[in-house]
């Protein structure tokens, strides 16, 4: 990257770190069930509910009694992977034509990025798409997240698929926050092996590049550090015993800690890399994310060193008396053997050497000047990365 170019991404990011105590965050508040939930509806006198989740959760036990608990509930469950703009567009249409004025996401990262949209549909997606750009408050908005990884329930972000151009949209407002969090393990009981660390691998995604940016605050720092060391202690539990409740718990809280780090400290390269690899091949955001970390944390070298070795000595997986090369590698070599151990691959079968320029065009687009990475890179660089990961 050129000078120039890099001054103007450090400025951009500068500027918005010393905006953060003077933006709207907030945190959503925590509920511990969903049942939770009608009685919040009564007092703020929502009439009738828009449920949005996915063919799979909408079958389950715990979801069918809390729809039969809700009567005039409008359910939507046609959620899947990677929501697109059509989908968005289905969905709002049934919220409209019902008049709903309360929206419940039940799922995991895509269902509630899917009902996100929704509520913030008064442009189109595309007009949406960045930072700041949804002018309307949306309604009441209860998050209920089944997988222990996107964070969803307590971010900004939503990020909708365009299947015309293969690309995705990242759109970035403080009305995309929930009201609600509903952190209920019995929802992720039972999730496969495979999404269990999957989504996983993306909680510590975000916590990593939410710690070792450059826009951190003590807050963000705290709140990512707890989320390392509980993913650490729990992901392979309860990838090898999946009713292991209390593990489901604590990724649970991992996954939301991570979430509200990063949405003030917003993620790094590694996302930017992963948006790509979806829309064009649909590969999903959390493999894509697990398959990505450590190469890209190798890539950023001394630049991001001394910030991972703290993480690897609160994790015990670094000594104190290590430099911080050393404790930085034995970090990056655990985010490997977890990955190894959960069977998630090094690389991608699907991605053509063909597509690689316009891959790292649409990386570099959506991360600079936005996401205050350890390490400025050029669109060379992003296409070195893609290189490494063919198959």
């Amino acid at each position: 990257m050129n000078i120039f170019k890099k001054a103007y991404c450090r400025i951009f990011q500068c500027a918005m770190r010393l905006a953060i105590p003077f933006l709207p965050y907030r945190k959503p508040k925590i509920l511990k069930s969903v049942f939770e939930i009608k009685e919040i509806l009564e007092r703020n006198n929502c009439g009738r509910v828009f449920i949005v989740t996915t063919p799979t959760v909408s079958k389950h036990e715990i979801t069918q009694k809390f729809i039969l608990s809700l009567p005039d509930a409008v359910v939507f469950d046609k959620a899947t992977p990677d929501p697109d703009i059509d989908a968005v567009e289905t969905a709002l249409e049934i919220y409209r034509k019902n008049g709903c004025d309360a929206i419940v996401a039940i799922g995991g990262g895509s269902a509630l990025d899917l009902a996100k949209a929704c509520g913030a549909r008064e442009k189109s997606v595309k007009q949406l798409c960045g930072l700041l750009r949804v002018r309307k408050k949306l309604p009441l908005f209860f998050a209920v997240p089944t997988t222990a990884g996107s964070g969803s329930e307590s971010t900004l972000a939503a990020v909708i698929r365009d299947n015309c151009t293969q690309g995705k949209y990242a759109i970035n407002d403080f009305s995309l926050i929930p009201d609600y969090a509903v952190l209920d393990y019995a929802f992720t009981l039972g999730v496969s092996a495979r999404l269990t660390a999957q989504t996983g691998m993306d909680a510590l995604t975000h916590a990593v590049e939410a710690f070792i940016g450059r826009s951190t605050t003590r807050e963000t720092r705290r709140y990512a550090l707890e989320a390392v060391k509980l993913i650490d202690t729990n992901l392979k539990k309860c990838y090898d015993e999946p009713e292991n409740e209390t593990a489901r718990k604590n990724m649970l809280y991992a996954s939301h800690y991570a979430g509200i780090a990063f949405t003030k400290s917003y993620v790094g390269y590694v996302h930017a890399l992963a948006h790509a690899l979806g829309g064009k091949y649909g590969i999903s955001h959390g493999l894509a994310n697990a398959v990505l970390l450590p190469k890209v944390l190798i890539s950023y070298g001394k630049k991001a060193n001394k910030k991972l070795a703290y993480l690897a000595r609160e994790c015990d997986i670094a000594d104190v008396s290590d430099k911080d090369c050393y404790a930085a590698e034995k970090f990056i070599g655990r985010i490997r053997e977890l990955n190894e151990s959960m069977n998630i691959p090094d690389g991608f079968k699907e991605i053509r050497a063909e597509d690689i320029p316009l891959l790292a065009e649409r990386a570099y687009s959506e991360s600079n000047p936005l996401y205050p990475v350890p390490e400025l890179w050029d669109k060379k660089r992003f296409e070195q990365i893609f290189k490494e990961l063919m198959r």
